[in-house]
């Protein structure tokens, strides 16, 4: 039978949007949580409160991802080949083992991390004072790895509107229970909205995942022993990615503290929010439906390839006009944000969404080693990237200062690209397609320009070619990812608007000499 490449294209494509637009409309709810949240942390609580929050997030990343052995990970994977599988009672087995390790890891991990309470607080200020609030975070812990466990196996079923309501609610319970805490009790409240929020989280994530339809299972011992360590053997590489990630931006935000105090810490804390605020919602949706989606062809080095160049160019296209919206309009985004007072991190924002331009072009590459389950490789690179980011901060912040950081992740980025880049090419015969190659090369280099008018140029006019820029890639993006679609997938209203923008496109076209 002959396969119809074009339809299976569109269709492939109309997948990415669809479970894209999924996240990214609870993402636009997020956003505006975000919003009202930061807003309220920052007129309550200013830079220094700001980072004290940032401080005790950046622990809580480190130590669950310890804790919770790589299992929110290796158990979407799991939970994806069960149910591709299409044997009811292998999802039983997986998701039953899944749930029951969570609530383990994360009574191992709550326990640790009250008894090195007072080390971890010598590590992060130097002193004893914050102790006993690590010692009531570790609460939190237990929440997340069982919180965790939950949500990978509605990702791992592939139910995106589900995932996209979870996000929508915990953004709302952040901003609900934080605020009024904050307001009441000022910093010292910090921690106790932290453990509320965790609480909040694991409750709608149990939520959705009871609504999974799972065949009633028992577990023997053995068939417990033999499903927990297929999801170890996956979640070790995991965990000690994750390891290495929040271990880095642990270590990274330490040294901002040791280098210029508290306050600098806050403004590091909200440039790097908003610097992932917009393109974050694309990555998520990659970690969501993508990475799933790409497992379940991960013996076909040309499907592979074909649906990672698909979601590069989705990607590229969704993220590149916002991220040059952020570039453009960072101090007004810092101001709506949080406050006049966090202006100084407005040239720390704009390296942010200049890696992130970067990590945009090189996460689709990265899930084929992942979707492959090429574990060696995937560690090594884990091990390189910890090692190139902690060393180019420990240089940058020491001859920078907090805008340090960002340059650091930048050219973090730089070296990751090339690298991802070599390594699939090597590993799958990886090219990026035509397409890509030409949104590679106008949308990284229009970042450069834009970056570098806001140096060297007045401000008027280094404004007015970013927004020129946001608005002409913008209008290209809409035109053409409305175009990777079938037409039938637009609403009528939609469809007739594009058609006379096309019209009016070729019009003036046509009338340039």
């Amino acid at each position: 039978m002959a396969v119809d490449v074009h339809s299976t294209g569109r269709q492939s494509y109309t997948q990415i949007l669809k479970s894209t637009v999924l996240i990214g409309g609870s993402s636009v709810v997020n956003i505006g949580f975000s919003i009202i949240r930061n807003k309220a942390m920052a007129l309550l609580l200013g830079p220094e409160g700001v980072g004290l929050i940032g401080l005790y997030n950046a622990t809580i990343d480190i130590v669950h991802s310890v804790a919770g052995f790589g299992m929110n990970a290796s158990g979407v994977r799991q939970i994806a080949e069960s149910v591709g599988s299409n044997d009811p009672d292998r999802i039983a087995r997986t998701a039953t083992a899944l749930r029951r390790i969570s609530v383990v890891l994360g009574l191992l991990g709550t326990l640790v991390m009250a008894l090195l309470a007072a080390p971890i607080a010598r590590w992060t200020f130097g002193d004893d004072q914050h102790a006993m609030a690590f010692r009531l975070l570790s609460l939190v812990i237990l929440f997340q790895v069982m919180s965790g466990g939950q949500t990978a196996l509605v990702q791992g079923v592939r139910d995106i509107a589900s995932l996209a309501r979870l996000s929508m609610l915990g953004a709302l319970f952040s901003t609900v229970i934080s605020i009024p805490i904050i307001y009441l009790y000022g910093e010292k409240g910090i921690v106790a909205s932290l453990v509320c929020i965790a609480a909040a989280t694991l409750a709608t994530s149990w939520w959705y995942s009871r609504k999974i339809e799972i065949k009633p299972c028992r577990l023997s011992f053995r068939d417990l022993q033999f499903e927990v360590a297929g999801l170890f053997k996956l979640g070790f590489i995991f965990m000690v990615s994750g390891f290495l990630t929040f271990g880095s931006a642990y270590a990274i935000r330490i040294m901002v503290l040791d280098e210029a105090g508290i306050v600098a810490a806050g403004l590091y804390q909200a440039a790097w929010s908003l610097g992932g605020l917009y393109a974050g919602f694309i990555l998520q949706a990659m970690g969501t439906d993508f990475y799933p989606r790409l497992t379940g062809v991960a013996n076909d080095d040309g499907e592979c390839n074909r649906l990672v160049n698909e979601q590069t160019q989705v990607s590229v296209l969704l993220a590149g006009p916002g991220l040059l919206a952020t570039l453009t309009l960072a101090p007004a985004i810092m101001h709506a944000f949080y406050s006049p007072a966090f202006y100084a991190a407005v040239d720390l924002l704009r390296w942010i969404c200049l890696g992130m331009m970067l990590r945009i072009v090189a996460w689709p590459i990265g899930f084929i080693i992942l979707a492959k389950g090429a574990q060696r490789i995937f560690f090594w690179t884990e091990v390189a990237a910890t090692i190139v980011h902690v060393g180019l901060a420990w240089i940058c912040v020491k001859a920078f200062g907090t805008v340090g950081a960002g340059i650091a992740f930048f050219g973090l980025y730089v070296w990751h690209s090339i690298l991802i880049y070599w390594i699939a090419r090597r590993y799958t015969g990886f090219r990026y397609s035509a397409i890509n190659r030409i949104l590679v090369m106008v949308y990284l280099p229009l970042s450069g320009l834009i970056f570098l008018a806001f140096q060297f140029l007045p401000v008027w006019l280094a404004a007015s070619m970013g927004c020129a820029a946001t608005a002409a890639t913008g209008l290209y993006s809409l035109k053409t990812l409305a175009e990777l679609l079938p037409p039938e997938a637009l609403p009528r209203v939609v469809r007739t608007r594009l058609g006379r923008a096309a019209l009016a496109w070729s019009g003036s076209v046509r009338q340039v000499p």
